[in-house]
């Protein structure tokens, strides 16, 4: 999609610099990804932190809360 933006030529300079871009478009685009990607990392840190997710604890060897046996050493 194509988008008319207001950015200051400095700005635009460093987020070239940064991306490794030498066009404006395709350092744009980057910077967003980045920016998306980080936000999105940021957002799964809080849920782990909340404890969103609940895994198995790895040190229970019961058959009750780990029913796969330990793997046998050769």
């Amino acid at each position: 999609m194509r988008v008319t933006v207001d950015i200051d030529e400095k700005s635009l300079a460093t987020v070239m610099k940064l991306t490794g871009e030498g066009n404006k478009g395709p350092a744009l685009t980057k910077a967003v990804h980045e920016f998306i990607r980080r936000r999105k990392l940021s957002e799964f840190g809080r849920m782990i932190r909340e404890s969103a997710f609940d895994y198995p604890d790895e040190r229970a060897n019961d058959s009750i809360t780990n029913p796969i046996p330990p793997a046998r050493e050769r």
